[in-house]
């Protein structure tokens, strides 16, 4: 079980692939899904020139290892990967990838899903976007919990 913090670009498809390598010789999992989160250029109806990511280093891989402890305890899955990006980011640039590895697709898929939602819902990430127009504001906002 992986988590990271990065704090500059990364290609999330190419993590995905350094996590299926690492996973080599392994026949327990015959289904990977997967979550890419990229930073939209709008919000609230305001083009968006940019955005800074904060978290609160710490308090954010724990509660990022809460949310993959609950996933291990809810799913049988073989392995699970949370990269999430903070510090200055543009729009079209990766923010966050998540993923989950099971014997089937219906544990992954399940996986997968809560992961990114509960990181929406409870990771403590701040965003402070540049508007297109000038100016900056925090998203004040948090994404509600879903009905998983």
């Amino acid at each position: 079980m992986a988590i990271e913090i990065v704090t500059g670009p990364f290609d999330p498809w190419g993590r995905l692939a350094a996590a299926q390598a690492a996973l080599a010789g392994r026949a327990d999992s015959g289904a990977c899904a997967v979550f890419v989160g990229t930073m939209r250029d709008f919000n609230e109806g305001d083009s968006v020139a940019g955005m800074t990511l904060e978290h609160y280093p710490g308090m954010t891989e724990r509660a990022l290892a809460d949310i993959v402890a609950e996933a291990t305890q809810r799913w049988p899955v073989n392995e699970l990967l949370i990269v999430h990006r903070v510090g200055p980011i543009a729009p079209g640039d990766a923010i966050v990838l998540t993923a989950a590895w099971s014997a089937h697709r219906e544990a992954a898929f399940a996986a997968c899903r809560h992961l990114i939602e509960a990181l929406k819902h409870r990771a403590p990430f701040w965003k402070k976007e540049t508007l297109a127009t000038g100016g900056a504001r925090w998203v004040t906002r948090n994404t509600p919990a879903s009905a998983e």
